[in-house]
């Protein structure tokens, strides 16, 4: 008898329910409370206050996603792929910034600092603090931490996110494309730049399974809070409609897919107990 998908995905609960401590939901609140207030920061200080700003919530987020990796897999198993993040993404941003490839012609300006090679040290901090949720997204559509249908679900829920970012990074000053792109200035190159070397990574990293329950929240949570503050506090209401749609379909998505694989589990093992308390 074959095993069934959900308990392949589910061998037990506690990957669905499984709750960091304490300290990293107050840490969490914390991100939510200094990402609301931004734009109080930018009306009280200008928007020089941006680049620190900014910098405090990467940092803090990407931490928060970091820990849940290290909670899960162990430091010894953790550090290699956190590391792997970290230099492949730096990597790929100094080839996207100084060879117009894989996203196309842009550089970043003087506006985070420190750089190393002309890409702020900030910016592979911004790919950790979302990837591992973006992995979990994919997993809970697709029921594998593994495989090319897994890898590309990431590299879309990853991309999602940027239909957001972007356009507020170029208005904030942070970095410039050289040419006007269809995306509200932005070239649709970017994105399916994101789309291909997110895919790739993933691909090639097959990250172990994570607990979901605590990443979702963050992809939940960036998704309220980037559609809030993108329509109603930073005057690009266009690109954060689009992005409320894009990163909203496939949250509702992945939270249908994971209550109706626990559901199965959950009759499988009801079924299961049936049949040993029969014999």
């Amino acid at each position: 008898m074959t095993e069934p998908s959900a308990l392949k995905f589910f061998p037990n609960s506690k990957m669905l329910l499984a709750s960091p401590p304490r300290w990293w939901w107050g840490l969490l609140v914390l991100w939510v409370l200094a990402m609301i207030a931004i734009p109080i920061l930018i009306w009280t200080y200008g928007e020089s206050i941006l680049p620190i700003a900014s910098s405090f919530t990467t940092l803090l987020l990407a931490g928060l996603s970091g820990s849940l990796l290290v909670q899960q897999w162990g430091i010894k198993v953790a550090l290699p792929r956190l590391a792997g993040i970290l230099v492949f993404s730096w990597a790929i941003e100094w080839l996207g910034a100084t060879h117009a490839f894989p996203f196309g012609n842009y550089h970043y300006t003087a506006a985070l600092q420190p750089q190393l090679l002309g890409v702020p040290l900030l910016i592979p901090f911004a790919w950790l603090m979302l990837l591992p949720s973006a992995w979990a997204i994919a997993a809970s559509i697709d029921g594998k931490w593994h495989g090319a249908r897994f890898a590309l679900l990431s590299g879309i829920a990853l991309t999602a996110w940027d239909l957001f970012l972007d356009p507020q990074m170029v208005k904030w000053g942070f970095w410039q494309w050289e040419h006007f792109g269809w995306y509200f200035g932005i070239p649709l190159q970017n994105f399916a730049g994101w789309v291909a070397t997110v895919t790739v990574f993933s691909f090639l990293l097959r990250p172990p399974a994570l607990p979901l329950f605590p990443l979702i929240v963050i992809y939940a949570v960036t998704w309220f809070l980037q559609s809030v503050g993108l329509i109603f506090f930073f005057d690009l209401r266009a690109p954060g409609l689009v992005g409320a749609g894009a990163m909203g379909l496939l949250l509702a998505v992945a939270i249908y897919r994971l209550r109706a694989n626990h559901s199965h589990l959950l009759q499988t093992r009801t079924v299961e107990q049936s049949k040993i308390l029969q014999e």
